[in-house]
């Protein structure tokens, strides 16, 4: 199978098409012929040579945590899934590949009407999303500030935070995207000098939960906001996060998890604004504009 892979640990460009054994589908796996996968800051991680604690990936080792397409084998106890089903569903590693196994448990069916494109880029940024805005405990009425607003975990984030009844959500971004966070409901802010006395404007009375996936200045500004540091989460500045006595942020992403977002999209309630779909060998050119921090929605790469 083809494949892009990190041949060594490094920029963008080390990002290689080579070819791979196809996987085989071990006793309650299944092998997914991949049509989209979705492209994550995770993967540019990997990329880098910045895996996760609990994750050692070998060379050549081959990103993408987030997929959809095509059940074409099922191992030994498999039986809420039959070859051709179409799904998606998410994992560590080997998203950018034509086959990838997973176990069962790791996909939900794809709806009918879902893009390819769309499914592929779903799994990962609206299952933060929804582990961050549980860890807030965002509900009916609250008031949320969501830092990061236009990239694909804020607008996921929006949107979630929206359908679970929150009274106000207010989004940082750039000005340029401002009319897309009014579009889906948020209140825009810019960022710079002066952030929390512009959300002090429209929150007189505070903010009940903060999502930071913007970073440093974004998460201080968040500690004049809130009453209780518990409040707050951040995808991205950890460190900075720990020194400011903020939670970190845990959970795993389920199928149940899953399958409620994709009931979410079913309704109308969830939307997906595809910035750019990429054939696969583009993955170089995909992990420049995640890692550029700037732009609105998924980036995805076509891959069937």
């Amino acid at each position: 199978m083809r494949a892009m892979a990190a041949v060594s640990f490094g920029s963008p460009e080390v990002l290689t098409l080579i070819e791979l054994p196809d996987p085989q589908a071990g006793p309650g796996e299944v092998r997914v012929r991949v049509m989209a996968a979705g492209v994550m800051p995770f993967d540019c991680g990997i990329r880098r040579g910045e895996p996760p604690a609990s994750l050692k990936p070998r060379l050549p080792v081959v990103p993408g945590n987030e997929f959809a397409g095509v059940i074409d084998q099922v191992g030994d106890g498999v039986t809420d899934f039959a070859a051709g089903d179409e799904v998606l569903g998410f994992t560590m590693l080997n998203g950018y590949a034509e086959y990838v196994t997973v176990g069962a448990d790791q996909i939900v069916r794809k709806p009918p009407g879902m893009p390819w494109a769309v499914a592929g880029g779903f799994s990962g940024n609206t299952q933060g999303a929804h582990m961050a805005l549980r860890a807030l405990d965002v509900g009916a009425g609250d008031t949320v500030l969501i830092h990061g607003a236009a990239g694909g975990l804020g607008t996921a984030a929006i949107q979630v935070a929206l359908a679970w009844g929150a009274k106000t959500v207010i989004g940082t971004a750039s000005e340029p995207n401002h009319d897309y966070l009014r579009s889906l409901g948020a209140i825009p802010v810019r960022y710079g000098d002066g952030l929390a006395e512009r959300v002090r404007e429209i929150a007189p009375d505070g903010v009940d939960a903060v999502l930071d996936a913007a970073g440093p200045e974004a998460l201080q500004a968040s500690v004049a906001l809130v009453k209780d540091l518990n409040q707050i989460r951040t995808m991205v500045s950890f460190e900075l996060a720990q020194a400011l006595g903020v939670p970190s942020l845990s959970g795993t992403r389920t199928a149940e998890r899953l399958r409620g977002l994709v009931d979410l999209y079913a309704l109308g309630k969830l939307k997906i604004h595809l910035r750019q779909v990429l054939p696969l060998h583009r993955a170089a050119d995909a992990h420049r504009m995640v890692e550029s921090g700037h732009g609105r929605g998924k980036i995805v790469l076509s891959v069937g």
